[in-house]
């Protein structure tokens, strides 16, 4: 058993389980999902069930980081929507319970892809059909009602970005273990090159990428939007961005890329392609300052990864793999700043 497993109180846990979900059945075990940088995730099973369970790691925590009371909120308001999510089940508050705020959701078979050259696909066609599921997902998210599922006071108001950039910034310097020209660089740039507010606001998911939705076991389809911490309300495009950005990262590396790749030979559609299909779906025009949005998109993953780097360093990164990420702040830092030429 694992140290992170340890760290769950299984008597307690029980006891707070069986009291606040409705046929929750004892001797409950526990395992802990491989991977995942920022909030633990472990698999609860029953005789009867299974379930998740998402909790905050321990120890000292960057401000507004591991919201899983946010995604708890989030997911609940999406039951009735387009966009797939799992049945939400108990947030607990109390962390005295487990140590820290944690929430269980429904356990759902399925796949999670990690290559996007999808080496599981069948074909050229299934490949094509997942990148469109894909899509489709985002453009629902995109489309909902906030006001209508209880979600028009899930944000701020005001410049999107701007408030991003301000965040990503002070959670970067905050991490900050050397200094990297290329990071300072784009922390001037990118406010003095922010496009004019449009007034589009939706919900972003925050980290839309391949491997945070779960597909169908057998079918190209997506059936849960995952890891929903960075979730806000903001502008839709910054969704948009942080998937196209995750294609532009190299083949090597803990996140792949599709850098070098012959796309067409695969049946993968090409950037243009995807925003296209993108527009079409949630009404839009085409996209003016491209360019912004996707080295924004990169600053702010440079950033996540060096808060990753940063808490491996004082010991409460979730993953053992976290400090491999030494190398790829400066690496998807300096990607930015070709963007910005």
């Amino acid at each position: 058993m694992s140290k992170q497993t340890q760290q769950l109180d299984t008597s307690r846990l029980s006891e707070y389980l069986a009291d606040h979900i409705p046929g929750f059945t004892l001797p409950l075990t526990v395992d802990k999902f491989e991977g995942g940088q920022s909030n633990p995730t472990f698999k609860l099973s029953t005789a009867d069930n299974a379930y998740v369970l998402r909790r905050k790691p321990p120890g000292e925590l960057l401000k507004s980081a591991h919201a899983v009371d946010r995604e708890f909120r989030v997911i609940s308001a999406l039951a009735d929507t387009d966009v797939p999510v799992p049945k939400t089940y108990v947030l607990c508050e109390d962390d005295d319970v487990i140590g820290s705020m944690f929430y269980v959701m429904e356990y759902m078979e399925g796949r999670i892809l990690w290559d996007p050259l999808l080496p599981e696909a069948a074909d050229n066609a299934e490949r094509n059909a997942i990148y469109d599921a894909m899509n489709k997902t985002m453009a629902a998210l995109h489309n909902v009602d906030v006001n209508a599922v209880g979600l028009a006071d899930y944000g701020r108001p005001g410049n999107y970005f701007e408030r991003q950039l301000s965040r990503w910034s002070k959670q970067y310097i905050a991490s900050e273990i050397e200094v990297i020209d290329d990071m300072n660089t784009l922390m001037a740039w990118l406010p003095a090159n922010m496009p004019q507010d449009d007034g589009t606001v939706s919900l972003v998911h925050g980290d839309y990428r391949l491997d945070n939705m779960m597909f169908h076991p057998t079918e190209p389809r997506v059936i849960a939007l995952l890891d929903w911490e960075l979730s806000t309300l903001g502008h839709p495009l910054a969704d948009l961005a942080n998937q196209c950005m995750a294609w532009m990262l190299p083949r090597e590396g803990r996140v792949k890329g599709l850098a070098g790749v012959d796309r067409a030979a695969l049946g993968i559609p090409t950037d243009e392609q995807y925003i296209a299909r993108y527009c079409e779906r949630t009404g839009r025009d085409g996209i003016e300052n491209w360019p912004f949005y996707l080295a924004f998109s990169l600053f702010r993953l440079a950033a996540i990864l060096q808060g990753i780097r940063k808490r491996a360093e004082i010991g409460t990164a979730s993953s053992a793999n976290a400090e491999s990420g030494d190398d790829a702040v400066r690496a998807i830092a300096a990607m930015a700043i070709e963007l910005t030429q």
